[in-house]
């Protein structure tokens, strides 16, 4: 039986990919909970250096399970309790995302749209293919993409993302990376090579540098500058008494290769 969502290790990278064509990998319950639980033990697989995450047939993710959803409104209450829960439950998932050691690659294609999008935007890097249309599109059908808003207003600008959110357009994958909700596009026959060549490159920095990097990065982020600073200098200073650090700025100035543990 295919699991929802499957996990290959090449190497130090690890790829993620959403299972589900026939929805076009919608984040059902089952799907947040195979995520969920995905995230979780990669947060302690230290043999991992890098994730991709990635969705099988025509697209990326299409947002949430509508029907399922649907079905939810059958409680007594009308579904408050069931949609509360779900969109804590999906939020959660968002957060694993930047709270994980290793960096994330979003790589996408066909259409990342909703909360399709908001992973998107939740992840640390993403390489969309030629043609990936891009939306936060649930007002198109009357419902504010309120919890998608999160993520992809704190990586676009304030005006782009307040419009696609109130228009329901969808954007190219051109235009995602001139607001920076990507990082690159690619030929769509070139998407797996140029993800991987990416992966590739960060897995082969100093992990135990880049999970601290990552981990500082959002901190200091939601940061005033002043103690972003102050945070980022302490990060500095544990950093530099890595000995793998020590190793790494010795073999620059002797103009060789690192010998990393």
């Amino acid at each position: 039986m295919n699991e929802l969502v499957e996990i290959e290790k090449r190497g130090v990278i690890a790829h993620l990919t959403l299972n589900s064509p026939g929805t076009l990998n919608a984040l059902s319950d089952a799907m947040l909970a195979a995520l969920a639980a995905r995230l979780a033990a990669l947060a302690g697989d230290a043999s991992v250096k890098v994730v991709v995450l990635k969705g099988a047939g025509k697209a990326f993710c299409a947002g949430h399970d509508l029907r399922e959803m649907q079905a939810g409104r059958a409680a007594a209450d009308g579904g408050r309790a069931y949609f509360a829960d779900l969109f804590a439950r999906c939020a959660a998932v968002m957060q694993r995302i930047p709270a994980l050691p290793q960096p994330v690659i979003a790589e996408v294609h066909g259409i990342a749209t909703a909360a399709g999008c908001q992973l998107v935007a939740s992840c640390d890097l993403a390489v969309a293919a030629e043609g990936t249309r891009f939306g936060v599109n649930g007002v198109n059908i009357g419902l504010f993409c309120s919890t998608p808003m999160v993520a992809l207003s704190r990586v676009v600008p304030r005006k782009v993302a307040f419009e696609m959110l109130t228009t329901g357009d969808f954007i190219d994958a051109a235009r995602a990376r001139e607001v920076g909700l990507v990082n690159r596009v690619v030929a769509h026959g070139d998407l797996e090579a140029a993800t991987t060549a990416l992966a590739e490159t960060i897995a082969a920095k100093l992990g135990a540098a880049v999970r601290i990097g990552k981990r500082a990065f959002y901190e200091q982020i939601e940061m005033e500058t002043a103690a972003a600073y102050e945070h980022a200098g302490a990060v500095m200073v544990e950093n530099m008494l890595y000995r793998d650090t020590a190793e790494g700025v010795q073999a620059f100035l002797d103009k060789r290769k690192p010998d990393w543990a």
